[in-house]
């Protein structure tokens, strides 16, 4: 119930960074810069996938829609970032407010779940190579692929559905560079207890299920590398593991800091840090981390540059 002096907000004012006026270009200059390599990067991942033979394998085909929910993430967050930096803050619509938390959740969960397919990849092409291409085959992946964006998206619509029908009275202030939960349902005067709860139970089967799964395949990877007699084979088994552990361990580990830690400790500022991580830096460097580890992406890289550049000479020379 609203109090007699209390009225519904329409809109909420986005702080983004304060006190930031001095490094305000160098800061939207770095953004913009990272926003379309970000772009640039992730598609290239999608195109090289779709267009190169050698790379139409499952880890790729995972990897491919990896980089789609990077893109996702990327374009919900970062263009109306940019835009709290050049105006030092700015406001943005309820609806608009839970429409951008609803799409960031949907991307996150995506991809948590999108993690977890790639470690049950892994897990089956080192525990079970003889298996692997039986098991893990064309339709398997498809199925995969498409349960993980389906429960994505049905699990943030369960949660998205009592959120939007939450009434808003201030303050209508959120300190924040995007519309995340916590400041979101800050500025409710509603009962927020349900959805709190709900909140909890939902996070079981995007996050806490997902996680656990990947240290389970991971500690049985371990297991089965270390049994590997030579040091070459033991190398090149934990090569093919190690970049999609590398971006698990930045993608969980920010999210476990922010969201299961205890936040007593976490001032705003340096949530705002901690969610920069998860946000920007880990779609920036997803694809980097896949290229920069893997030959055969190189390869292709190469190959197409390579016909590219011939192609360009034999019409220039037409």
């Amino acid at each position: 119930m609203l109090g007699k002096n209390q009225t519904i907000d329409t809109e909420f004012l986005l702080l983004g960074f304060q006190n930031l006026h001095n490094f305000k270009i160098l800061l939207f200059t770095m953004f913009l810069v990272t926003y379309i390599m970000t772009l640039s990067s992730n598609l290239l991942i999608i195109t090289l996938v779709s267009t190169s033979h050698q790379l139409h394998s499952p880890m790729y085909f995972f990897l491919a829609h990896l980089s789609v929910t990077d893109i996702l993430l990327t374009m919900v967050i970062v263009p109306n970032m940019l835009r709290l930096i050049w105006g030092e803050g700015g406001t943005m619509s309820v609806a608009g407010c839970v429409s951008q938390f609803h799409l960031f959740a949907f991307s996150e969960a995506s991809e948590s779940l999108l993690l977890t397919v790639m470690s049950y990849d892994r897990y089956l092409a080192i525990c079970h190579p003889l298996r692997y291409t039986t098991i893990m085959n064309f339709k398997l992946c498809l199925q995969l692929v498409i349960w993980s964006w389906l429960l994505g998206l049905a699990v943030t619509i369960i949660l998205i559905l009592p959120i939007s029908q939450l009434q808003f009275c201030g303050p209508n202030v959120i300190d924040h560079f995007f519309c995340d939960f916590a400041p979101l349902v800050k500025n409710s005067c509603s009962d927020i207890s349900f959805i709190v709860i709900e909140v909890f139970v939902l996070t079981f089967p995007v996050d806490v299920l997902p996680f656990v799964f990947i240290i389970v395949t991971y500690v049985c990877i371990c297991l089965t590398i270390l049994r590997i007699p030579s040091t070459t084979g033991r190398q090149k088994a934990f090569s093919t593991c190690s970049s999609h552990l590398t971006v698990v361990g930045t993608f969980y580990g920010t999210l476990i800091i922010i969201y299961v830690i205890p936040s007593r400790g976490h001032t705003f500022n340096i949530n705002k840090v901690l969610s920069l991580l998860y946000t920007v830096v880990t779609p920036f460097f997803n694809p980097i981390i896949y290229s920069l580890r893997n030959q055969e992406i190189k390869t292709a890289l190469r190959r197409k540059f390579h016909y590219s550049t011939v192609f360009w000479h034999e019409r220039r020379g037409r």
